[in-house]
């Protein structure tokens, strides 16, 4: 894979969460990395990355300005021959927002974003819109629209989805087996 995707993952995501959709994400996409924490724009990794004069850094967040890979070509010369990294905020929606407030330089990058082509495919999770994705559903999403927009090939479409898929049916098995009051209703 060309394009080198790095999950910026808030705090609690990875204190709390051992076994959510960005760890699985990165654990079946080779070069994919996840750099934990809250405040970026100091951390030395990011910093690193963003310092590579090889690489094109972009940030996947939506907004007036992030270039809609599914609705607009990807500008001509943007890339000139450097790897794209994109940047994706792995939290809640209101967690992103507090990594954004804690790191401002995030917004400072250039944007990418997309419209999904299908709604969530979160069964055990209720997202708040319709638009909104797990981090390994937004993932594939980026991927099929790189790969539309002829930036990127992903051949193996099913991976991702499966994974996710499997990770689901586990923890409906799990529910089914040990029940708790806090997981009824």
């Amino acid at each position: 894979m060309r394009t080198k995707i790095v999950l910026l993952m808030h705090e609690k995501e990875w204190r709390r969460q051992k076994c959510n959709t960005g760890r699985l994400a990165c654990l079946n996409l080779e070069g994919s990395e996840i750099i934990p924490g809250l405040a970026f724009d100091g951390n030395a990794r990011v910093r690193e990355l963003l310092a590579d004069p090889d690489s094109l850094c972009m940030l996947l967040y939506p907004g007036a300005s992030a270039v809609n890979l599914s609705s607009e070509a990807f500008p001509a010369g943007l890339l000139a021959g450097r790897r794209l990294v994109v940047f994706i905020i792995d939290a809640t929606w209101s967690c992103s927002r507090s990594v954004l407030r804690a790191s401002p330089g995030l917004l400072a990058l250039p944007r990418l974003m997309f419209s999904p082509k299908e709604k969530s495919r979160w069964i055990i999770k209720k997202q708040p819109a319709d638009w909104c994705l797990s981090t390994i559903e937004s993932i594939h999403e980026l991927l099929l629209a790189l790969e539309a927009a002829g930036l990127e090939r992903y051949d193996d479409k099913e991976r991702l989805l499966a994974v996710f898929a499997a990770m689901q049916d586990y923890q409906l098995k799990r529910v089914r087996e040990t029940p708790n009051p806090r997981h009824l209703g």
